[in-house]
């Protein structure tokens, strides 16, 4: 190869985007390097805000490091499958053993192993708008195409299942439901649920469940896991240690086959396939899940009024409410707010808008477009800062917009 030959990438990549993580987010350590505070907003990793762990799951890893150095069997270690069976079991799941549990290096490489079990060239698969932009990604990486349908702000981001319906084609193989939502803060109602799980069995569609925030809810909303009301078409349920036991870096989730688990058997023994040649996932974190799903739930008194994150998610929607310019349906579970920008801002463009409150005012937010949505009003921010450091954020916002609105801005 000549030096100035550059590597030629895959093609793969072209409709892949994880902006997250991406030149915002390159900006924001360089800025960071050169000695300026960046509040870090654009990205859910509780050890960032002072969270921990619960210590009974760190002591369950360090009691368990002898029996960790080597590999495990290819779906998890037993104990952490039983326990995800269990919990299955608990929330009225039936038919589910631990051979139908995936124990995986997080939710997200259990995202693109179920995806490349199932997909053929050109299959389709219905994501949310906006949506988690893994799932938008990893179907394109698998060789599908992703096909969103809308969850719009005047819903309350809930997905209407007749237009979910309209957009089946002979090619669609699946439908992801991400419940709680990411980055919506949205909680389904039992009824949309129900009415996806009827029409996914009438179509013969599998049913992806990304319920990694299922336990993170506000002001009383039920969470509903989908796998009870699916009975005659498969459903995977995934979900992990990352949000709710704040223990993103032990990267550790699960994904569960249920329903009509004889139409799986294939897709199961495929699984099993990719997760053999990966050999297996991190051995010492997989001693944390059944001290975690057994023991204490600590992330309620969090999610409780007078909690951590229920008093800064307080401080997003009061601050809100206190600037004209911003648009909030209260989030309703997760860890985020999906905040849009009103119509007295002329011209406004989340990307440009995000550049400029990092270079301006040191925060670093998401915009809206990185969630695969066909309009720029939009930016994500986490509520896991203390509320002080939330209106500290929001005031800066306000200082912004009010520049917008004496200097109108054309967007990029």
């Amino acid at each position: 190869m000549s030096p100035s030959t550059s590597v030629r990438t895959s093609e793969s990549l072209a409709n892949v985007r994880y902006e997250i993580r991406g030149k915002l987010a390159r900006r924001a350590l360089e800025l960071s390097r050169k000695g300026y505070e960046i509040i870090s907003l654009n990205i859910g990793n509780p050890a960032l805000f002072g969270f921990r762990t619960p210590e009974t799951m760190r002591l369950a890893m360090i009691e368990n490091f002898p029996d960790s150095e080597g590999y495990c069997h290819q779906k998890g270690i037993f104990p952490a499958r039983e326990a995800v069976v269990m919990q299955q079991q608990g929330r009225g799941v039936h038919g589910v053993t631990a051979e139908e549990v995936f124990i995986g290096n997080g939710v997200s490489e259990l995202i693109d192993i179920t995806l490349r079990a199932m997909l053929n060239e050109g299959d389709e698969v219905l994501v949310p708008s906006p949506d988690y932009p893994l799932w938008t990604a990893a179907v394109n990486l698998n060789r599908g195409r992703a096909v969103h349908y809308p969850c719009r702000p005047e819903s309350d981001f809930v997905p209407d299942p007749a237009e979910i319906e309209s957009l089946i084609t002979p090619r669609t193989r699946a439908i992801v439901i991400v419940n709680p939502n990411n980055p919506t803060g949205a909680v389904y109602p039992r009824e949309v649920l129900t009415a996806i799980a009827r029409l996914a069995e009438q179509r013969g569609l599998v049913l992806l469940c990304d319920e990694i925030y299922d336990q993170i809810t506000y002001d009383g909303a039920e969470f509903v896991p989908m796998a009870t009301l699916v009975r005659d078409t498969v459903c995977v349920t995934m979900s992990g240690l990352s949000k709710v036991y704040r223990a993103c870096g032990y990267r550790v989730g699960w994904a569960v086959i249920s329903g009509n688990i004889n139409a799986a058997k294939d897709f199961i023994g495929a699984m099993e396939l990719l997760s053999s040649l990966r050999l297996c996932s991190n051995v010492p974190g997989q001693w944390a899940v059944q001290t975690a799903l057994g023991g204490h739930q600590s992330i309620r008194e969090l999610t409780a009024p007078g909690g951590r994150l229920y008093e800064s998610r307080r401080a997003i929607i009061e601050s809100v409410k206190d600037n004209p310019s911003l648009r909030l349906r209260a989030p309703a579970g997760a860890l985020y707010a999906f905040v849009g920008v009103g119509d007295d801002i002329p011209e406004f463009d989340d990307q440009s808008f995000a550049l400029d409150l990092l270079e301006k005012k040191h925060v670093l937010v998401a915009p809206g477009v990185s969630f695969n949505v066909p309009y720029n009003t939009h930016f994500r921010i986490t509520n896991l800062p203390d509320a002080a450091t939330l209106r500290t954020v929001f005031a800066r916002m306000s200082e912004l917009l009010d520049e917008y609105r004496k200097s109108p801005r054309v967007s990029a």
